[in-house]
């Protein structure tokens, strides 16, 4: 006799789906998984800033906080606020939640729960031409991104040690409002002899985002009160990390001008971070493989620093 496949039970099917198309029946907002360039989301100085960089113009509306630091308006209140009730949605469901990045414990990968293409629409239309103005080098084409949600709590994340993002350009947007503390503290850009110097603090708004280079050493202050959440887009130029000029100046390490600013070291990378701020319980269980800055990269005092440490 002929032997009839048994049909699969619901949760045997179930079992063979991602959590992106497991969450599908599940969303709440349908919209967003289709394009974020809508009126009500998208704010007018956006698309002003967008087809102002398409001409090769830089727009007044974007303000150059420092240099290499730029933010603008990005996300109208009403986004911001149906996105949050989105990740929301996807943290109630017990569907899987992996961490953002090596760093951050709190948060959720975006392009995970069903949002990458949505995402790659963005960064194409509107995310892409600004950066090619302002980081022509790193900006010839992006062909991936990394995005994901961050959440920032005193009892939880309070803050993140200084870093440098795994990105070409990065896009930083508060999706919130109800928090005090919590600003970005930027120093110089890795391998450069001012890598470790205070350049500028930056003060979240919701729906503004921050653009800055991968390379460009920042942390998050520590959060007062309430919760930040910013939605981060790692945006990657495959044809950037293979040219010369990428690999070149990731061998070149400039030397130090001098100690580094207390506000821009890190317990996670820092050799010397002890002669500047006391350890904690919390600092030291990071701190199991400092490498910054390499031996032939140290500022002149940096033997006696470590002989104090």
């Amino acid at each position: 006799g002929r032997h009839h496949k048994q049909p699969l039970t619901r949760t045997a099917r179930n079992a063979t789906l991602t959590p992106e198309e497991r969450y599908v029946p599940l969303r709440r907002e349908p919209k967003l998984f289709e394009s974020l360039l809508r009126d009500e989301w998208l704010t007018p100085e956006a698309r002003a800033v967008a087809a102002a960089a398409w001409e090769g113009d830089l727009h007044e509306a974007v303000v150059r906080e420092s240099p290499g630091i730029y933010s603008f308006e990005l996300f109208t209140e009403a986004f911001c606020r149906t996105f949050l009730h989105e990740v929301d949605n996807y943290d109630a469901s017990g569907l899987p939640v992996r961490r953002p990045n090596s760093m951050n414990m709190y948060g959720l990968i975006v392009n995970e729960i069903g949002m990458r293409d949505a995402i790659t629409e963005l960064q194409q239309e509107i995310l892409f031409p600004v950066a090619r103005l302002l980081f022509p080098l790193q900006s010839t084409q992006f062909d991936a991104h990394h995005s994901f949600i961050v959440r920032y709590k005193a009892d939880e994340d309070p803050g993140l040690d200084m870093h440098t993002d795994d990105s070409d350009v990065t896009f930083n947007v508060c999706m919130n409002s109800n928090f005090t503390g919590a600003g970005l503290t930027f120093c110089g850009d890795a391998g450069t002899s001012r890598h470790r110097k205070l350049a500028f603090r930056y003060r979240h708004e919701m729906g503004r985002v921050v653009v800055h280079l991968g390379t460009k050493r920042h942390g998050a202050d520590d959060i007062e009160s309430g919760e930040r959440r910013n939605l981060i887009i790692w945006n990657h130029n495959h044809r950037w990390r293979a040219s010369r000029t990428y690999r070149r100046r990731r061998e070149k390490y400039a030397r130090e001008a001098g100690e580094p600013d207390t506000e821009c070291v890190s317990y996670t990378h820092d050799r010397d971070y002890g002669a500047f701020k006391p350890h904690t319980d919390r600092t030291r269980e990071h701190a199991n493989r400092p490498w910054c800055p390499p031996e032939q990269a140290c500022y002149d005092t940096m033997g006696e620093r470590l002989l104090e440490d």
